[in-house]
C-alpha cells in the first residue's frame, strides 16, 4: 500500500548510508576520523566541543553524499565525455572542497583543544 511510512523512511536513511560508508572511501575516512575525535570529546565531557564536531561532520558528509549522487546520476546520464557534465562534476566537487577546508579548521582546532584538557 503506498504513502507514508516512517519506518520504510528509516530503512531507506540507513542503507543509503550504508552504501556510501562502504562503497565510497571519501565518505568513510571522515566518519572514522570524526568519530575517533568525537570519542574524544565525550571523554572530555566537553559538550560544546562534541556538537561542534558533530555538525561539521554531518555537513562534510551530505555535501560529499550528494556528491556521489550528483556523479553518477552524471555518469548514468552520459556515458562518454561531456563539456557540460564536467562543469557539473567539478561545481559538485567544489562545494565538497570548501566543507572539508571548514571540517579539517574545525577538526585541527578541536582536536588541539581537546587534547590539551586530555593530556593536564
Amino acid at each position: 500500500e503506498d504513502g507514508y511510512h516512517p519506518l520504510r523512511k528509516i530503512r531507506t536513511v540507513f542503507s543509503g548510508l550504508r552504501y556510501a560508508v562502504l562503497y565510497d572511501w571519501s565518505v568513510t575516512y571522515k566518519l572514522i576520523l570524526s568519530v575517533l575525535v568525537l570519542l574524544l570529546a565525550f571523554a572530555a565531557r566537553a559538550w560544546m566541543d562534541f556538537l561542534l564536531i558533530l555538525v561539521v561532520t554531518a555537513f562534510v558528509l551530505v555535501a560529499e553524499i550528494f556528491n556521489s549522487a550528483i556523479e553518477a546520476l552524471c555518469d548514468f546520464v552520459e556515458t562518454q565525455h561531456n563539456e557540460k557534465i564536467k562543469v557539473i562534476k567539478d561545481i559538485a566537487a567544489a562545494a565538497v572542497g570548501i566543507t572539508i577546508f571548514v571540517w579539517l579548521i574545525v577538526l585541527g582546532i578541536e582536536l588541539n583543544r581537546l587534547l590539551v584538557v586530555v593530556l593536564q
